[in-house]
């Protein structure tokens, strides 16, 4: 499985938001933005990185920088994971997860210590030039969405 690295080109994408409108990579064109990959909604390690994003997200605005999560849930479940913790930024469905595996977000990962086929937990952060600035594979929830807006502001 490919992992991108900084300073790639971001691949490109077009999925359907939680509000039913469609976000691609064309229409970010010219925002710095960061995309995280989690494995579903409402389960725990999900629900700690989805409300810390939204905990932090009034610092992520003052950087001028949009935050969009990406699983392979359907739209109804994430309006219900939205409003259920007050999310305010947009989720996004990846169904068929091609988004997913042009990220590497996807693939065999060890789970339980065993090896499995699943979401592997990425965040990305990509530039108004829609470059790869940042590539986080493997993530730790807790604290996660702090150290990405560290990385945003440095």
């Amino acid at each position: 499985m490919a992992r991108l690295t900084p300073g790639v080109k971001a691949p490109s994408f077009s999925l359907t938001a939680d509000d039913g409108n469609t976000v691609s990579s064309t229409s970010l064109a010219g925002e710095r933005y960061v995309l995280y990959f989690y494995p579903a909604d409402d389960t725990p390690g999900c629900t700690k990185e989805a409300c810390q994003f939204n905990d932090s997200l009034a610092m992520y605005k003052k950087a001028k920088v949009r935050v969009l999560g990406v699983s392979p849930d359907d739209q109804e479940s994430h309006v219900a994971f939205k409003k259920k913790y007050g999310l305010k930024f947009s989720l996004l469905s990846d169904p068929s997860k091609k988004t997913m595996e042009k990220y590497g977000a996807y693939g065999e990962k060890m789970l339980y210590g065993k090896k499995v086929i699943g979401v592997i937990r990425s965040t990305f952060i990509v530039g108004p030039n829609g470059k790869i600035e940042h590539a986080w594979y493997g993530v730790r929830t807790d604290g996660h969405a702090s150290r990405v807006l560290q990385e945003i502001e440095d």
